[in-house]
C-alpha cells in the first residue's frame, strides 16, 4: 500500500510506462491511418483539404504521419522525430478540421496530441530502438 502513494517514480517504471505509451499511441493511431493507405493506395484521393495543399497532398501527408510514424513511434525508433509529423497533424484535426465542433468531436484529436507532445519531450525510452542504436555508438 506504500508504494501506491510513493511520490519516488522508479527508473524501470518510468521506461515501462514510455513503452506502454508508445505501443498504445502508435497502435491506436494506425487504425486510422491504414484505412487511409488503402485509400491511397487504390488511386481513391478524396480526402479534406483543411490545408489548402490540395486533397491529394494532404491524404499523403496523412498517410505518413499516421501510418509510417505511427510505426516508427510503436517501434521506438527515431520516436522524437516521428512525434512532430503527428502533433502537427493531430493540431490540424483538432484545431482546423473540427475547429467549429464542439469539445466531444476534437476530444480524440487532443488526446492523442497530448501523447505526442509527451513522446516529443520525454523520447523513446530504455525498450525502445532507438535505445538499442544508441548504446552502440
Amino acid at each position: 500500500m506504500r508504494k501506491l502513494f510513493q511520490t519516488k517514480i522508479p527508473v524501470s517504471g518510468t521506461h515501462f510506462g514510455l513503452l506502454l505509451l508508445r505501443l498504445s499511441a502508435g497502435g491506436f493511431m494506425l487504425t486510422h491511418g491504414y484505412p487511409k493507405l488503402q485509400r491511397l493506395l487504390s488511386g481513391e484521393m478524396r480526402f479534406g483539404d483543411p490545408l489548402g495543399l490540395g486533397p491529394e497532398v494532404s491524404l499523403v501527408l496523412a498517410v505518413f504521419a499516421e501510418f509510417v510514424c505511427a510505426i516508427l513511434i510503436v517501434l521506438g525508433l527515431g520516436t522524437r522525430l516521428a512525434a512532430i509529423p503527428l502533433i502537427v497533424t493531430m493540431s490540424v484535426a483538432a484545431f482546423i478540421a473540427h475547429g467549429g465542433d464542439p469539445f466531444g468531436r476534437k476530444e480524440m484529436a487532443l488526446l492523442y496530441l497530448v501523447l505526442y507532445v509527451v513522446l516529443l519531450i520525454t523520447g523513446s525510452g530504455k525498450f525502445s530502438l532507438d535505445q538499442i542504436l544508441n548504446k552502440r555508438k
